[in-house]
């Protein structure tokens, strides 16, 4: 490989995000948690590996158009003046047969999988990619992102069992709430920034009491999985993780509430342990009841 090739292929990288995993994680989560209880238990393994591979290119085709999107704006913030558009390093065809490459990729992963999951897959792809353009007229683009971010969750139970229940849609409303709580304090770290430039971001929105809403979304995801919790007849080691959940989010909430940049940063990337928390409370649960029923022969 030379030097000119190896080259692109690292800045493809930095556009695709592959050296920051924060984004594919907090896409991930919500998917495992959902094939998780879609299947009561460890999903089938080629469907996790379809999910699991399909969740980074599509955080990859997102990255890489969001930075297409932003291409006039990203040198004027601190935290993104040195992204690869930012810098000149990149042309916008480049990016564009990126973004569709990795699409593609991302569809290949659907083949193993069931129609409705396909049908589920058009209007997620239509929100991951027209997700960076709404930070131009929405008020709340990062409720937008929810959406883009919780399609996964739909997708996976249609996956596993062919319909979408009721509980898919509970744990969708979840993780949107998840989502604007965990985005509107990474959108406090560029506040200033943005407010120069011109674009929406709900923390711009939210204005004084952005840090208040950041909590109260964090609460009504809590809330919404203890509702889950109860709908699925969750075994005692599900609970635990409710108590864990609201200390970190309040102690999130003080974090922020100072609007210091790096503390508001740091803890969007705090979000990634809450994630894995929820996923470790649905993984301990459903091996508890597989134990409980072969230790009481049902």
């Amino acid at each position: 490989m030379n030097n000119t090739t190896a080259e692109r292929l690292k800045i493809y990288g930095q556009l695709m995000r592959a050296d920051k995993p924060i984004g594919t994680m907090l896409l991930l989560w919500p998917t495992l948690w959902a094939l998780w209880i879609a299947a009561q238990g460890m999903p089938d393994l080629t469907i996790l590996l379809a999910f699991v591979t399909g969740t980074f290119l599509m955080r990859s085709a997102g990255c890489v158009i969001n930075d297409f999107a932003d291409r006039n704006f990203d040198g004027a913030v601190e935290r993104t003046k040195n992204r690869p558009f930012a810098r000149g390093a990149v042309g916008k065809k480049e990016a564009l047969l990126l973004t569709a490459a990795l699409c593609l990729a991302a569809a290949l992963c659907l083949l193993p999988l069931n129609r409705l999951t396909w049908l589920m897959s058009l209007p997620a792809l239509f929100l991951a990619m027209s997700y960076p353009f709404t930070k131009r007229f929405f008020p709340l683009p990062q409720l937008y992102l929810g959406l883009a971010f919780s399609f996964g969750i739909p997708m996976a139970f249609a996956a596993v069992t062919g319909h979408v229940p009721p509980t898919a849609w509970l744990l969708f409303a979840a993780n949107v709430l998840w989502t604007l709580a965990y985005d509107t304090a990474y959108a406090m770290a560029d506040k200033e920034d943005d407010l120069k430039i011109g674009i929406k971001t709900s923390a711009i929105t939210f204005g004084r009491r952005d840090a208040e809403a950041v909590l109260a979304c964090h609460l009504g995801f809590t809330a919404l999985m203890i509702w889950l919790g109860l709908t699925i007849s969750a075994a005692w080691p599900y609970w635990p993780a409710v108590p864990l959940a609201l200390y970190w989010q309040i102690k999130q909430y003080r974090a922020i509430r100072q609007r210091d940049r790096n503390a508001c940063f740091r803890e969007f990337l705090a979000n990634n342990r809450l994630g894995a928390l929820w996923f470790a409370a649905l993984l301990a649960n459903y091996l508890y009841l597989k134990i409980a029923a072969f230790a009481f022969g049902q």
